[in-house]
C-alpha cells in the first residue's frame, strides 16, 4: 500500500498545512479508470451531459468561498483573481451545455443513396462523430480553476461524452479534492455515475495514466520538458492516442517605429502591467517585446521601468518555480550585450516569506541570432520580459525567424502603416491568436477563440479554449446502407434529436 503522502502547501510561506491524501499507485489508477470506463455509457444521453455541465456550473458556485480560499492558500493568486477563475470556469461548463444542447459538433452528415451517381452508384452514407472513451485530464499549475480538474480540458471532454480521469496538480491537491468532489455531486444529482470524474495523485500516476489501455486521450497544460515526455509516452503505447498538450510560448510582440513614436508611454505602461499580471505566470505573457532604437525606444522602455518598478512583489506558485524563476532571470541578465533596467530578485516579508519582484532586460535584436543569447528567445516563467532594440525590420524578421510556435503574437502599429500587413503574416505563422494591439493575457472564452499554437505552444492544432475544444475528444464513424431503426437518433430521416447537419450537399440547421 502506497503511502507516499500528499501535501497542501501555503504557497506565500512555502509551509505545510494538510495532508490531503496519498499518491496513487499503479493500482489505484487502475481502478480510477476502469471506473470512469465503466461510466460511459451513461454519458451517451445528450441531455444528461448539458444537465450535469450545468448542475457542475451551480455546484461549484454554491463552494466558491471555500475552494477560492483553498486555492488563495496553495497558489498565493489572490481571492480577487481567483473569484474571476472560479466564475470563468462556472462559465465555460455552462459554454459546453449549449455547445451539447446544439449538436452541431456532430457534424452530422447525410448523403442518401443514389443508384445514378457517376462516377459509380453511392449508398446511403451518415457520418457523425462519436466520443473517443476515457480521457486523461492533467490540472495545470497557474489556473486551478479554468485549467485544472473542472476546467476546459474537463468541461469540453464531458460535453463529448467522454469520462475523465483528472491528474491533481501537486501544487494545489486539496483545492482538486473540493473541486471533484463538486463535479461528482453534480454528476450524481442529475442521476448520472460520480465516477464520469474520477480524480488521482501523484507524478507517477501521470505516468500510469497515459499508458493505460482504456485511457484513449490526454488533455495537458505544464512545461514543454513535462508535456514532451508524456507525448512521447501517448505516442510509443502499442496503441498511440492523442495527446493534446499545451507546453510553453514566448507570445512576441513587435513595436512598430510609428507606434513607439505615437504611443511609447502607453504601450510601456501596458507591457508592464501585462507580464507582471498574476505574477507573470499566464501562458499568454508578453515574453520577448520587439522595440525600435533611438529616442521612441528610449521612452517606451522607461514607462515600462517605471510600471515595472511599481508592480508589487508576490510569491510564485511553488518553491521550485520560485528558484528557477530567480535562476533564470540572473543567467539572461549575465548575458554579455544585456543591460537590466529592473532587476529582479527574492522579496520576502512577513507572510510572504516566498515572494519575489519583477524586473526585465534589454538587448540589441542583433545578438539574438546566436547561440550564446539562445535563452533569451526561450519562455522564462514568472514575471520578466524581454526587450529586443532593433534597428530596422530586417532585425525583427531574423528575430521571428529563431522563434518556435507561440500561443499569442501581437503587433502594435499605426493605421496605415505600409509593412503592418507583412508583420502579421508572419506573426500568423508563428501562433494561433494573432492581435494588433492590446496585450495577449486574456483568453476570452467565445466561439470564435482558439488557444493554441505550432510546436512547442502546442503539440496538435486544436484549442483549448472556446466551443471548437470538444472536437479533441470526438472521431468520425459513417453508416452504410443501415436500417432507419438501428441508425442513432440524430442520424435518421426526420432528425428526431433536432440537430444541425447536412443533407445531400445542402445544410440544415434545424
Amino acid at each position: 500500500m502506497n503511502t507516499v503522502p500528499v501535501w497542501s502547501v501555503d504557497a506565500r510561506t512555502g509551509v505545510r498545512s494538510v495532508q490531503v491524501t496519498v499518491e496513487a499507485e499503479a493500482g489505484d489508477v487502475d481502478r480510477a479508470v476502469r471506473a470512469a470506463h465503466a461510466a460511459l455509457p451513461a454519458l451517451a444521453d445528450r441531455s444528461a451531459r448539458s444537465a450535469l455541465l450545468r448542475a457542475a456550473a451551480e455546484q461549484l458556485e454554491a463552494r466558491g468561498p471555500d475552494l477560492i480560499a483553498a486555492a488563495d492558500r496553495e497558489t498565493a493568486l489572490g481571492t480577487a483573481r481567483l473569484t474571476g477563475e472560479l466564475a470563468r470556469t462556472a462559465y465555460q461548463l455552462r459554454a459546453f451545455a449549449e455547445v451539447v444542447d446544439e449538436g452541431a459538433f456532430l457534424d452530422v452528415v447525410v448523403d442518401h443513396a443514389d443508384p445514378q451517381a457517376a462516377p459509380a452508384p453511392r449508398p446511403d452514407l451518415r457520418r457523425w462523430k462519436v466520443p473517443l472513451g476515457v480521457v486523461a485530464v492533467f490540472a495545470a499549475s497557474n489556473f486551478p480553476f479554468a485549467f485544472s480538474v473542472p476546467g476546459g480540458d474537463t468541461a469540453s471532454a464531458l460535453a463529448a461524452g467522454c469520462p475523465v480521469v483528472a491528474k491533481a496538480h501537486p501544487d494545489h491537491p486539496e483545492t482538486s479534492e473540493l473541486t471533484a468532489g463538486a463535479l461528482r455531486a453534480a454528476a450524481e444529482s442529475v442521476g448520472l455515475p460520480a465516477d464520469v470524474l474520477v480524480l488521482v495523485h501523484g507524478r507517477q500516476a501521470g505516468v500510469d495514466l497515459v499508458r493505460h489501455p482504456l485511457v484513449s486521450a490526454a488533455g495537458f497544460t505544464g512545461s514543454i520538458a513535462g508535456g514532451r515526455a508524456l507525448y512521447d509516452l501517448a505516442a510509443a503505447r502499442p496503441v498511440p492516442i492523442p495527446f493534446h498538450g499545451e507546453l510553453g510560448s514566448l507570445n512576441p510582440v513587435v513595436v512598430t517605429e510609428r507606434a513607439a513614436a505615437e504611443r511609447a508611454e502607453e504601450i510601456g505602461a501596458g507591457l508592464g502591467g501585462s507580464f507582471t499580471l498574476g505574477m507573470g505566470q499566464f501562458c499568454t505573457k508578453p515574453g520577448l517585446v520587439l522595440v525600435p532604437e533611438g529616442a521612441s525606444g528610449d521612452r517606451l522602455e522607461k514607462a515600462l521601468v517605471s510600471a515595472t518598478a511599481g508592480a508589487a512583489a508576490g510569491a510564485l506558485l511553488d518553491g521550485r518555480m520560485r528558484d528557477n524563476f530567480l535562476t533564470g532571470f540572473a543567467e539572461r541578465a549575465a548575458l554579455p550585450g544585456v543591460s537590466v533596467p529592473v532587476q529582479a530578485g527574492a522579496q520576502p516579508g512577513p507572510g510572504q516569506e516566498q515572494a519575489v519582484r519583477p524586473g526585465c532586460v534589454s538587448v540589441p535584436a542583433a545578438l539574438l541570432a546566436g547561440e550564446e543569447h539562445r535563452a533569451l528567445l526561450e519562455e522564462c516563467f514568472g514575471p520578466v520580459t524581454v526587450l529586443a532594440r532593433y534597428q530596422d525590420l530586417d532585425q525583427v524578421a531574423a528575430v521571428l525567424a529563431g522563434l518556435g510556435g507561440n500561443l499569442t503574437a501581437t503587433l502594435h502599429a499605426e493605421p496605415g502603416e505600409p509593412e503592418a500587413a507583412g508583420l502579421l503574416e508572419r506573426l500568423a505563422g508563428l501562433a494561433g491568436r494573432v492581435l494588433f494591439g492590446g496585450w495577449p493575457t486574456g483568453v476570452a472564452v467565445a466561439p470564435a477563440m482558439h488557444h493554441g499554437g505550432p510546436y512547442p505552444a502546442t503539440t496538435s492544432t486544436s484549442t483549448s479554449v472556446g466551443g471548437t475544444a470538444v472536437e479533441r475528444w470526438l472521431r468520425p464513424v459513417v453508416y452504410q446502407s443501415v436500417p432507419r431503426e438501428l441508425l442513432p437518433p440524430e442520424l435518421r430521416d426526420g432528425d428526431a434529436a433536432g440537430v444541425p447537419r447536412r443533407v445531400d450537399g445542402v445544410l440544415q440547421l434545424r
